[in-house]
């Protein structure tokens, strides 16, 4: 089988479009030069919460034509003013998995104006030798501290005669945004090793939709799935510890091999450190689980997530994410909240509530909706990241539901968390 070689996968060298966008609900007004829409949510105190927050929602931008924008997620440069980077990625109407190219869209007056969506180059959809187009997708930026760029990690798809997708082209892949140069790198592979700790195939590994933490010397803890038995779509998570230069991650070591015997097992994992622990989300296809270790590698037995009140959260088949503040630690998911049957896999509205690290349990007192359902699936692919320290971001798009009535646009939306206790840098 024909791979492309681990360090770069080419694309064809086309000139970038820019286009910058007003957006007012469905709407898309091209004569204007910058784009905002900010809904405050009244009657979202977070009462039961150690950092009280208050909940601001804006669309960003709307999708027109053949494609909905997807996997929407921001990095954060730092500086006197942040310096913003938002990744998302066309995808097909007619299908979940239909990723075309990928764009970006910049701020830097902390989010109330944008440039773009501008197509990457360097990160298009491209065809192989072999006939299959290949591309980057699920894709997770962050700034990495340590060397001063934006390292974005994800998945790779592979689409046989550019039509069906062959999952045995997975891998782990990732990409660098040179703040300097304001440019892109091509997609690469990250390199592991053929065999787990138990001697079992790493098969078709990757990196899609996950939260990874970087550590203060540059250490990468990135949570990656993969399949033992190609006959079996059955998902094993680990937790793997990486370098990074600025240019190349390389993979050191991992712990944990933690997965179920039922179903597509353990998937799409989002870790987070909170005080001296890890915490680590898991997806699964029936429920959503949560383990603890102490090194970010080695886990705890897994545990189901519940309320504190022993009833199951209700998050299933989806990803969750984690907020890591200094008195407390937030989840932000979705679940099955009894009205919202008609919305695909209960993936709306977003909650957000905060976690008791000692019994690995949803405080259900401290819930709160934190972006509102409108009938569109929401937590296919969201991201988090800290704007400062008074100000969390959670970037979602809306993957609409397939009906006739289907409108022909999707929203870009980021809700805005305002704590009133700052964080320390």
């Amino acid at each position: 089988m024909h791979l492309p070689p681990p360090d770069e996968i080419s694309a064809p060298a086309q000139a970038g479009e820019a286009a910058c966008y007003r957006t007012h609900l469905k709407h898309r007004f091209p004569s204007f030069r910058w784009c905002l829409l900010s809904l405050p949510l009244t009657g979202l105190t977070n009462a039961g919460s150690t950092d009280d927050f208050r909940i601001e929602q804006q669309v960003i931008t709307t999708s027109q034509g053949d494609y909905y924008w997807s996997q929407s997620r921001a990095a954060v440069i730092p500086g006197p003013v942040p310096r913003v980077i938002l990744t998302t990625q066309e995808i097909e109407r007619a299908g979940s998995h239909g990723y075309r190219d990928f764009y970006q869209l910049e701020s830097t007056d902390r989010g109330h104006t944008w440039i773009g969506p501008t197509r990457i180059p360097s990160l298009q959809r491209a065809r192989q030798p072999d006939g299959y187009d290949f591309v980057m997708g699920d894709a997770c930026p962050l700034y990495h501290a340590r060397t001063g760029v934006v390292l974005a990690t994800g998945k790779t798809f592979g689409f046989r005669d550019g039509r069906f997708e062959d999952l045995t082209r997975e891998r782990v892949s990732y990409a660098v945004f040179s703040p300097q140069s304001s440019q892109w790198s091509g997609l690469r592979l990250l390199t592991l090793p053929a065999v787990d700790r138990t001697g079992h195939p790493m098969l078709e590994a990757n990196a899609g939709c996950h939260q990874r933490y970087d550590a203060p010397d540059g250490t990468v803890l990135l949570p990656i799935r993969y399949r033992r038995d190609p006959k079996v779509r059955q998902y094993t998570t680990i937790v793997a510890r990486c370098t990074f230069d600025g240019e190349t991650l390389r993979y050191v070591t991992h712990g944990s091999e933690l997965t179920l015997s039922r179903d597509r097992g353990l998937y799409e994992p989002s870790i987070t450190r909170f005080g001296d622990r890890y915490f680590l989300s898991l997806r699964a296809d029936h429920s959503s689980f949560v383990a603890r270790g102490a090194d970010g590698l080695n886990f705890e037995p897994i545990a189901e997530w519940t309320f504190d009140d022993g009833s199951p959260l209700g998050s299933y088949n989806t990803q969750q994410h984690w907020i890591s503040r200094p008195d407390a630690l937030y989840l932000v998911y979705t679940r099955r909240a009894g009205t919202n049957d008609h919305v695909f896999r209960h993936r709306a509205p977003l909650f957000i509530a905060q976690v008791d690290p000692e019994t690995l349990q949803v405080r259900r007192k401290t819930e709160q909706v934190l972006v509102i359902e409108e009938g569109a699936d929401l937590g296919a692919g969201f991201g988090v990241v800290d704007l400062a320290p008074n100000e969390t971001w959670v970037v979602t798009s809306e993957i609409q539901p397939q009906s006739k009535a289907m409108p022909l646009s999707n929203r870009i939306l980021l809700a805005r968390i305002h704590w009133t206790s700052p964080r320390p840098d």
